[in-house]
């Protein structure tokens, strides 16, 4: 991993097995002695953790549009589930973040529904978000990313740009999801649809 010092800019390369997996870890920059704080990932499943019970969902007829669902809330998820269904997807749900970085290891879904605080943790700390954080851009940008919060003002594009996700949405808005993401959803097609075509015509879509 490299990793920057804010204070004096030096940059420095520590082995990721040094540091322990899915933790905020506080060290001294070797240059200046600035405190430098380094938010690791947990580690990714291997790939022979995958259960085969889970084939069905990997022969997906082509052109189906996937989504994965990361809520721990039984109410919320059900109508996350609900309104995606409606909208044609897919749908999986993720019990645990390990699970979801599992599946994502597997398949490069369509669509992804985060709350903030999935798995007990905190925004800071969302292991599945910084997951996608660390993907390839050209895997990145066929996600789009759907972060729950109670803090959020729904379609707050601001906010959104700041988490690095694609839209944000209130909690008490979950009921409005199918109207707002649809919108939002129009919106980042317009957006990439020139990145795209000039992508497929050198080759690199």
């Amino acid at each position: 991993m490299e990793v920057l010092c804010k204070s004096c800019k030096a940059k420095f390369k520590i082995a990721d097995d040094k540091l322990p997996a899915g933790q905020v870890v506080s060290l001294k920059c070797p240059k200046c002695k600035s405190k430098i704080e380094i938010k690791t990932t947990i580690d990714e499943v291997a790939s022979d953790t995958y259960d085969v019970s889970e084939k069905t969902f990997d022969f997906v007829e082509q052109g189906v549009k996937t989504a994965l669902i990361c809520d721990q809330d039984a109410g919320v998820r059900e109508k996350i589930r609900s309104t995606l269904q409606r909208m044609d997807y897919h749908v999986m749900e993720a019990a645990s973040a390990r699970d979801a970085m599992k599946y994502m290891r597997f398949r490069v879904f369509d669509l992804v529904v985060l709350d903030e605080n999935f798995e007990g943790g905190n925004p800071e700390s969302n292991h599945v978000l910084q997951y996608l954080g660390h993907q390839p851009m050209n895997t990145r940008r066929n996600i789009f990313v759907v972060l729950l919060g109670n803090s959020f003002r729904t379609a707050d594009n601001m906010m959104a740009f700041n988490k690095s996700v694609n839209l944000v949405v209130n909690l008490n808005n979950v009921d409005q999801l199918e109207k707002v993401l649809k919108r939002s959803l129009i919106e980042n097609e317009e957006f990439y649809r020139v990145l795209k075509m000039s992508l497929k015509k050198v080759g690199r879509a």
